[in-house]
Order: structure tokens, then sequence, then C-alpha cells
């Protein structure tokens, strides 16, 4: 077994030796931590997919370090211009025409696409100018379970099978970036994020397709998180809906087992939850409940007792589809509805 190491920032040039050699090195972004591999290094590529337990198919996002390296392996359009202007670094990733013989196809899922993206971390861009390659950075926890935006979550799901995880603290979004498809003539949100579909519009002075694209069981996803489970703790998680909260509650109050909830403040303090047990704070807004996301489903995971966890779905706005997408795909879509009709 691999014996995984944490890295500090200070300590940036073992992580840069180990992406040279061939291994595997966590990373922090503004997101969550991505799983990094020298992207021309199709060995190296290989032992991602094999290390989270990620399908094949499953396209890797590219990061950079600079807006300059992106034509190296990719097609760049005039609206992709403009968007790495107004969004990078930051969390935005584009699909892009990707160039021949550049790229294996362990990259692109066998595409003639290549989603890339420049991560606003300092720490990561400067790992991957001394790395001296792009890196691809897929989410670094095992495939299909929350994303990690701790180093302790990486070490969690990975210790043992990749070399180091470069520690720079928690992330800050706490939810993937927007991936937007800028290969065809409309182009599409696949994956929502922090960027909205109308900060692009704005941008680009197009119309942004937003209708998030089902992916048949026989067709390769274009971007990560479209086709297979993700973001699943092993535990049942419902969604409620504010109205829901006080039914919710009085079912939790009805069960042998403790149930997990998950909540905005205002919520804690209107049902008077603030001390008990089996609560985690959302936080106060719709930045923090993303933030905070990932973290509480971890956390009730790794409690035993804990057999269901009862998270609050925000309001159907735009700055709020990141979280209600990620919540959506780790419940399954099931609703606290439907255990209140049982």
């Amino acid at each position: 077994m691999t014996e995984t190491k944490i890295w500090t920032v200070d300590e940036m040039d073992a992580a840069a030796r180990a992406i040279k050699r061939g291994s595997l090195v966590a990373f922090p972004t503004e997101t969550v931590y991505g799983l990094g591999a020298d992207a021309y290094n199709e060995k190296a590529v290989g032992k991602v997919y094999a290390a989270k337990g990620r399908p094949s198919d499953n396209p890797l996002i590219v990061h950079v370090a600079d807006p300059e390296q992106v034509a190296d392996f990719a097609i760049v359009n005039e609206r992709a211009q403009k968007l790495m202007a107004a969004y990078w670094p930051g969390p935005l990733t584009m699909i892009l025409p990707v160039k021949p013989d550049v790229l294996s196809m362990t990259v692109t899922g066998g595409l003639d696409t290549v989603a890339v993206r420049l991560p606003d971390n300092a720490a990561t861009r400067q790992l991957i100018r001394e790395s001296g390659k792009p890196l691809v950075g897929p989410s670094a926890n095992t495939s299909g379970k929350p994303s990690p935006t701790l180093a302790k979550h990486v070490y969690h799901d990975l210790h043992g099978k990749i070399a180091g995880i470069l520690d720079d603290g928690p992330t800050k979004i706490g939810v993937e970036s927007t991936v937007l498809d800028l290969s065809t003539d409309m182009p599409a949100v696949l994956r929502p994020g922090k960027i909205t579909p109308a900060q692009i519009e704005s941008v680009i002075g197009v119309p942004v397709d937003s209708e998030i694209h089902r992916v048949a069981d026989n067709e390769t996803p274009k971007a990560p998180g479209m086709k297979y489970r993700h973001y699943a703790p092993d535990k049942a998680v419902y969604m409620v809906a504010p109205e829901d909260w006080t039914q919710a509650i009085i079912w939790m109050q009805s069960q042998v087992e403790p149930v997990g909830l998950m909540l905005t403040n205002d919520l804690i303090k209107k049902h008077q939850l603030a001390g008990m047990d089996f609560i985690w704070s959302l936080g106060d807004n719709n930045d923090t409940a993303a933030a905070k996301l990932f973290a509480g489903l971890r956390y009730f995971d790794d409690k035993k007792d804990v057999q269901t966890i009862l998270v609050a779905a925000m309001p159907q706005v735009d700055v709020n589809g990141a979280y209600n997408n990620r919540l959506g795909k780790a419940s399954g879509g099931h609703w606290i509805t439907e255990l209140l009709h049982i």
C-alpha cells in the first residue's frame, strides 16, 4: 500500500516531483479538492480512474495555470476568450473542441471535446507550473461519494491509493464548478455551479441553454456528474422544503435511531434546535450552505447510529442551482414527504 503524504504549501516541491514521476496528488481549489495527474501521461491518468473507482467513459477536467496553456490542447473560440477574461481564475469549466493527437482518450472519454478550467487557488496554480504540465483533476474522493472540501476528506477516501495531498485548508465554495459546453452552436450549462447562466449570457451576449441534459445509458457524458450517481453518502438522504420542517421534526422525534438534520441557522432558530445532538448548521445563506453541504453529508455518513439524513432544500432560483443540483443527486430526488406518507 502507498503511504499517502499530506504536504503543506511550503512543501510544494515534493508534490510537484510526485506529479512528474507519474504519481497522483490531490490539490485544493476554490470549489472542492481535485485528484491531480499529468494530463499528458496516459498511464498516470489511468491511475486516477483506478484510485477513484471511476467509470472509464466519464471524462476528466483539465486544470491549467494560465489561459495560454489551453491552446496547447484545445481550440479556443471567441466566446471562450471572453469568459476566460471575465471569470478565470474561477469556478467555470468550459468544454472546447480538442486538438487531435494531444490528449489521450482516457482524458476525453473518447470524445472530440475536452473540459478545461483555471482554478482560483494560488497553490494549485503553482503546482501546475512547477509540474510543467496541465493536470487532470476530478474530485479527490471515491467515485459517487460527497466531494471533499478538506484534506482530511481526501485522506479518508484515498489514503494508500495516492502519493499525497497538498493541504491548503478548507475550500471556499464547496460545490464543483459550472460546466459550460462551448463546442455547440448554442452554449449549454451541463452542470450548474457558482457561475450562473445569466452571468454567462451577460458576457457572451447570446442565450445559454440551462436545461440539464439527461444522459442515456449508452451515451458518453461530456462532463462529470451527468450520468452516474454522485455526491451521495451511504445513508439515506431526503430533501426538506421550508414548509415541511415542522412535520419533518415530528417524524424525526418518532424514530428509534437518531436522524441527522442539516439546515440553515434561521431554521435552527425557528424550530428551537440549537444545541441539540445531530444538527449540522448550513450557515446563514446560500453561499455558506453550498460550502458546508458535502462536509455535513460526510459528517453524518461517519455516524454509525445515523441511518437517515434530512437536508434543507433551497428556493429554486439561479443562485441556488448548484446547491439544489448536488442535494438532488445526493438524495436521489427523494423528499421528506415520501416518509411522511408512509
